[in-house]
C-alpha cells in the first residue's frame, strides 16, 4: 500500500506541468506556438527556412532599413545583447525581417545589418513570403502610401522569441532594456526545448 502510494505521489509530481516562466519584460507563451513554413532569401542571397531556426533561439525583429528610429535602436540594443550573451557563452540568432521588400534588397540588407553586427541575418523576400512570417509571428506592418509614389511603413515593434523547435516561445515589447531582457533570456533558455 505504502508503495503504491509512493508510486502515485511520483507519478502526479511528473506528470504535473512545470510552472510557467514568468519574465521581466516579455510574456512566454504557456505552450510553444510552431512556426509554418516559409521561404525567404537572407542578406547574401541564401535561401531561409524555417529549418534555419531548428537548434538555435532566435529573436525576430521585423523593420525596414529606411526606419528613422525604432529599428536602428533596436538593433543596436540587440547587438549588445548578443554581445553580452557571447560573453556568457550563450548562442542566440538575430534576425531582421524586411517589410519594405521593395527598397530592403539583399545587397541593402547586408550593409544595413553588418553596421550593427556581423553575425545578424536580414532576411527578405516577396510580400506574399513576408505577410505569411509575419502572420505566423503575429507581428504587423502597413505600407502608407504618399505623394509621387513615396511612402512610409508603420510596423511592429516587438521581439519575438523563437525556441529551437522553431516554435514561438516569447513575446517583448518596448521599452526594452538590456540587462531585464538577457535575464529572461537566461530564464527561457533554461527550459527544455
Amino acid at each position: 500500500m505504502i508503495a503504491a502510494a509512493v508510486l502515485g505521489i511520483t507519478t502526479a509530481l511528473l506528470l504535473k506541468p512545470s510552472a510557467p516562466v514568468v519574465l521581466q519584460s516579455g510574456t512566454a507563451l504557456p505552450e510553444p506556438r510552431p512556426i509554418g513554413e516559409f521561404s525567404l532569401v537572407d542578406q547574401h542571397g541564401r535561401a531561409l527556412t524555417r529549418s534555419h531556426f531548428e537548434g538555435h533561439w532566435t529573436l525576430v525583429f521585423a523593420g525596414f532599413t529606411n526606419c528613422p528610429d525604432v529599428c536602428p535602436t533596436t538593433l543596436a540594443l540587440l547587438a549588445a545583447l548578443r554581445s553580452r550573451l557571447r560573453e556568457a557563452r550563450a548562442d542566440l540568432r538575430v534576425v531582421f525581417l524586411s517589410v519594405d521588400p521593395a527598397r530592403d534588397t539583399p545587397a541593402q540588407l547586408a550593409q544595413y545589418v553588418g553596421h550593427f553586427d556581423p553575425d545578424m541575418i536580414g532576411a527578405t523576400g516577396t510580400k506574399e513570403q513576408i505577410d505569411r512570417l509575419c502572420a505566423d509571428l503575429g507581428l504587423a506592418y502597413f505600407i502608407n502610401p504618399g505623394p509621387s509614389g513615396a511612402y512610409t511603413v508603420d510596423h511592429s515593434a516587438a521581439l519575438v522569441l523563437v525556441d529551437r523547435a522553431a516554435r514561438i516561445a516569447a513575446y517583448f515589447q518596448p521599452p526594452f532594456d538590456l540587462d531585464r531582457l538577457a535575464a529572461d533570456l537566461a530564464a527561457l533558455a533554461a527550459v527544455p526545448a
